[in-house]
C-alpha cells in the first residue's frame, strides 16, 4: 500500500480571498510549487480533494470547474508535479458522503489508488478538512489559525511539506 497527501485546494494550493470560478482566478500561493515538489519527492502520491459548493449553487458548472483543475494540472505538469487524482463534491445542500467533513472523497481514493491511509496526510485550512482526514484515519495538518483535533498547525504548504519531511 502506498502513503499519500490529501490537499484541500483553495486556502491551500491557492489564494481564496476571492472566489475561484474561472482558470483566471486560480491564483497560487508562491510556495505552492516548492512544497508539492517536496512531498512528491518523499515519494507520496498527491491528491487533491475540494469540496466545490458552488456548482449545485448554480456559481459555475462542473465543465467550468473542469477547465480550471485543467489549468491548475497543467501548470503542475510544467513543473514536473504529478498530481495522481483530483476527487471535489459538487454539492452543498444535497447530503452525501462525499461533502467534507465527510471522509468520502479520502476513502473512495484510497480504494481506487491503493492508499494506506494511516501513513497518509490530511492538509487543509479549514476545520471540516480535518474532521474529514481524522475520520479517514489520516495525520492531519491544518494551515492558519489553529484548530485543536488537528494533530499540527502550521502557516502554509511549505511549512507542512518540511513538517512532514522531519517527521
Amino acid at each position: 500500500m502506498k502513503k499519500a497527501i490529501f490537499l484541500d485546494r483553495d486556502g491551500v494550493i491557492n489564494d481564496n480571498k476571492k472566489p475561484v470560478n474561472k482558470p483566471k482566478d486560480l491564483i497560487l500561493y508562491p510556495w505552492t510549487i516548492e512544497a508539492l515538489k517536496i512531498l512528491s519527492n518523499q515519494g507520496f502520491m498527491l491528491f487533491v480533494v475540494t469540496n466545490q459548493g458552488g456548482i449545485e449553487m448554480g456559481y459555475f458548472t462542473e465543465d467550468d470547474l473542469k477547465t480550471i483543475h485543467d489549468e491548475m494540472m497543467r501548470i503542475f505538469k510544467s513543473e514536473d508535479i504529478p498530481i495522481d487524482d483530483i476527487a471535489y463534491c459538487p454539492h452543498f445542500k444535497t447530503k452525501c458522503e462525499c461533502r467534507k467533513p465527510s471522509p468520502g472523497m479520502l476513502i473512495k481514493l484510497s480504494e481506487n489508488h491503493d492508499i494506506d491511509l494511516k501513513k497518509s496526510y490530511m492538509i487543509g485550512d479549514r476545520e471540516m478538512d480535518i474532521t474529514a482526514g481524522l475520520q479517514a484515519g489520516c495525520t492531519t495538518i491544518k494551515i492558519g489559525k489553529p484548530c485543536k483535533n488537528a494533530h499540527y498547525t502550521v502557516n502554509n504548504l511549505l511549512e507542512a511539506a518540511k513538517l512532514i519531511v522531519n517527521l
